[in-house]
């Protein structure tokens, strides 16, 4: 699939597979296919322009990494303990939850993430939102392949 992609310049080249296998490892966690594909195309953004998705920047292997072990540190810290959140159907009930992987980010701590522990009736790979300061945790696609199909067909109109 030929992508024409706004913002070009500052996208990277491809993730390697040396790339995703580093990744999937710090992670603990095989990544969905939909998504793998993406970074087999762009290594996210170099972050030298606005943030593609949305004025969020498409992280890199990683930055996705990197964000990551910021929650990780929080999580473990125990700093989301007496948090509650306001999950979506589908969506667990936690502030934040170490199988949710960051794939953008704003900036100011909120993001898009691949959901690989959904709650009930939701689907591995969902993408999900996740705020710093807010426990909203809205579904916005199905899966990252069923997300970034609609976000092409918005930016294309």
């Amino acid at each position: 699939m030929d992508i024409r992609w706004p913002l070009s310049d500052d996208l990277n080249p491809p993730a390697t597979d040396a790339d995703l296998a580093t990744l999937q490892q710090q992670l603990g966690v095989t990544l969905p296919v939909d998504y793998v594909q993406v970074l087999c195309q762009h290594n996210g953004q170099r972050g030298l322009a606005d943030g593609l998705f949305d004025g969020q920047e498409f992280l890199s292997t990683q930055n996705v990494f990197a964000q990551w072990q910021v929650w990780k540190g929080l999580h473990d810290a125990g700093r989301f303990k007496a948090l509650h959140s306001s999950p979506a159907a589908g969506v667990r009930n936690d502030w934040w939850n170490p199988r949710w992987i960051p794939f953008t980010h704003d900036g100011g701590g909120n993001h898009l993430c691949l959901d690989l522990d959904p709650a009930e009736g939701g689907t591995a790979g969902q993408v999900i939102t996740v705020w710093h300061d807010s426990g909203e945790r809205a579904l916005a696609g199905s899966s990252f392949g069923d997300w970034f199909n609609r976000w092409l067909q918005r930016t294309a109109a």
